[in-house]
């Protein structure tokens, strides 16, 4: 007898571990990474909205779900090294760590509301209990000495559904096999059918609890949603900023190497003109000192590029000694576009952001949340009173499992009621939510009021680029003819050296204000269609605008900086 329990004990063994190897081999870490990918996914694409932006660069980069919209650079940077607007961008989005981060927040809340959604719904369950105890003074079942092998196990289903009014309704059915399977004379496959039902008559119990978090959850993927397309679009500005902002300090370094060419030819000229008498000596070294400045001037200018530079290959996520450059023909082609007025009014831009503007969106859904809550809260003052039924119900003693036997269930109907005798908790939790209110209605006055000063501050700092650039320009001009004028004033002794060195100087600073002017007016207008909420980031990272109400409504004009 005590051979054939060994025997069977290890059996039974032997097959928990076949058991346990096939299940292992057959949900690897693999499977459910790529599981998990694709329920968030689904989620994500069920909750974006057209309005939001179309659907792109929001894959996290370790995902096994290829995306036709996202970027997938293969080779970050160019042969040439020379990297032009869309592929920074591109890159950007592919690559930059802070973005990666943001896709990572959007995925890890789409990853949780799967985890509060498994909660209500049909799951599978299987357990298996196994136990070898051996001792050498002999069995003995009053204090469990000897050799012996012991196990349970179970597969089934359970379910639990939330209904309208926080009714809450479960289900389940376990099958008891592994002793069956191992030979134990003591029992056979059987099942039990398990339901149940609350149903709150009073109060906030039952599920209503369960289903305000269950809401909560989904409302708050949405929220996320709408953080990441605001701030991709803060992001493509950032990005094309730094990128102007590269070849701004590029310009410069150009100017001042320009600037020292002139100060080095004229001080050459100055030092030959000593001979004739028309160049005194101080003059001289005064020409030879403004040399000296040029030059410092110039290689200050450089490190200030290589500086700006490196900083966006940072951004890129390249390493700081990547051989890249920036294309120097999108500065040729923003100086061909020039600058534009906005074709909004102050007024119109402002009503289209209150429209369209994700935040504000999602700062006044916060309001109906605290609502909720507050309504959730006052209900767990008073009386809870919930109606309850549950059903337990076996299978008969044979081996035909399906055979229920409802008439041998166990089946309870009651009442549970918790009477308000201490609502110490449920009393702050109502103040709580009360505050809560309060608090998120002034949040959205807030935001409100936010996002009117930053429309009226973009639309006003777009008009005063446009005026800046107009002037610049003209400055421009001004010193370009004070330069070519010069030489002929100094011959005929209507100017002397100073002056000229002046007009010198008075250019570069005029050819670097002109290109501020430029690029602030380009970023001006891409943060302004960013706030009025008209800005679309397109797949592969560069963007699209809508066109005003006052022109066509609902057209979308694709351009750069157009």
């Amino acid at each position: 007898m005590h051979s054939k329990s060994r025997l069977v004990v290890v059996f039974y063994s032997a097959l928990v571990a076949v058991l346990t190897a096939s299940l292992l081999s057959s949900c690897s870490p693999q499977f459910h990474k790529a599981d998990a990918d694709e329920e968030v996914y689904q989620i994500i694409d069920s909750k974006w909205q057209d309005d939001f932006g179309r659907k792109a660069n929001y894959i996290v980069s370790d995902s096994n779900i290829p995306s036709p919209n996202d970027i997938r650079i293969q080779n970050a940077v160019p042969p040439s090294g020379v990297v032009n607007m869309a592929q920074a961008v591109g890159m950007a989005t592919a690559h930059n760590r802070q973005y990666q981060t943001r896709k990572e927040s959007l995925y890890v809340s789409a990853l949780r509301l799967t985890g509060t959604r498994h909660k209500y719904a049909l799951r599978w369950f299987g357990t298996i209990d196994s136990r070898y105890v051996e001792s050498p003074e002999g069995y003995d079942a009053s204090i469990g000495t000897g050799t012996t092998g012991s196990g349970d196990s179970g597969i089934g289903i359970k379910n639990t559904q939330l209904l309208g009014n926080g009714i809450e309704i479960g289900t389940g059915l376990a099958v008891e096999w592994l002793r069956f399977l191992t030979g134990d004379p003591r029992t056979s496959l059987s099942s039990v059918l398990t339901a149940s039902i609350t149903i709150p008559l009073l109060g906030n119990r039952a599920g209503k609890l369960a289903t305000e978090e269950l809401t909560q959850a989904e409302r708050d993927v949405l929220y996320e949603i709408r953080t990441f397309n605001r701030y991709r679009k803060t992001f493509v500005v950032s990005i094309v900023d730094d990128y102007y902002g590269v070849l701004q300090q590029r310009d410069a370094v150009t100017n001042a190497s320009n600037n020292y060419n002139r100060r080095l030819e004229f001080s050459k000229q100055a030092k030959m003109e000593t001979r004739t008498g028309r160049t005194s000596p101080f003059e001289v070294d005064q020409a030879k000192q403004r040399e000296l400045d040029a030059y410092d001037n110039y290689v200050a200018a450089q490190q200030r590029y290589e500086l700006a530079l490196d900083r966006f290959k940072i951004r890129l996520a390249l390493p700081t000694d990547a051989q890249v450059e920036l294309d120097q023909k999108e500065l040729e082609a923003l100086r061909q576009i020039g600058v534009t007025e906005p074709d909004y009014t102050a007024e119109v831009a402002v009503e289209t952001a209150l429209s369209r503007r994700l935040d504000l969106a999602t700062s006044a859904d916060k309001i109906d949340d605290a609502v909720r809550d507050i309504t959730l809260a006052a209900e767990g003052l008073g009386v809870q009173l919930e109606l309850f039924g549950s059903a337990n119900v076996d299978s008969t003693p044979d081996t035909d499992f399906t055979r229920l036997e409802f008439h041998k269930g166990l089946y309870q109907l009651g009442l549970d009621a918790d009477l308000p005798l201490d609502r110490k908790l449920q009393r702050n939790a109502y103040r709580e939510a009360l505050i809560g209110m309060e608090q998120q209605r002034r949040s959205y006055d807030n935001t409100l009021d936010t996002v009117v000063l930053e429309v009226r501050q973009t639309h006003r700092q777009l008009k005063a680029t446009a005026e800046q650039y107009v002037t610049q320009e003209k400055a421009l001009v001004l010193a370009e003819e004070r330069v070519r004028n010069m030489p002929v004033l100094l011959k005929s002794g209507r100017a002397k050296t100073r002056d000229l060195l002046e007009s010198q100087d008075a250019l570069l600073q005029a050819q670097n204000n002109l290109t501020a002017a430029l690029v602030s007016h380009a970023i001006a207008k891409l943060s302004f269609y960013r706030d009025v909420g008209i800005l679309e980031v397109r797949p592969d990272g560069m963007w699209a605008q809508y066109a005003s109400t006052e022109n066509q409504q609902g057209e979308k004009i694709h351009s750069e900086i157009q």
